[in-house]
């Protein structure tokens, strides 16, 4: 099992939720609100005055063989909307109850 994390602009939210639903990904957990600042250049986004956009971001725990494509959907949306930015992680999971 692994671990995708993913972060991106809140006008991907749509976007997003389409690429989880054409892989007919299930479970997960959505975090609407989320702070901060990509590290290739990207702009803070702090829902304050002067950064007023915002993240969000979904974890979900998946087969092995989902994750290449998760991130060939993930790239695509990316390379597609690259002022807004998006982001995912994988990590392993140990064990889950």
């Amino acid at each position: 099992m692994k671990a995708v994390f993913i972060v991106y602009n809140q006008a991907l939210t749509d976007r997003v939720n389409y690429i989880f639903e054409q892989l007919r990904i299930k479970g997960f957990t959505q975090f609407p609100l989320v702070y901060g600042q990509g590290s290739n250049g990207g702009e803070p986004r702090m829902g304050s005055h002067a950064w007023p956009e915002m993240n969000s971001s979904i974890l979900t725990i998946v087969e092995e063989e989902m994750v290449p494509l998760i991130l060939k959907y993930v790239e695509k949306l990316d390379n597609v909307n690259k002022d807004n930015g998006i982001r995912a992680f994988v990590w392993n999971i140990e064990q889950t109850y």
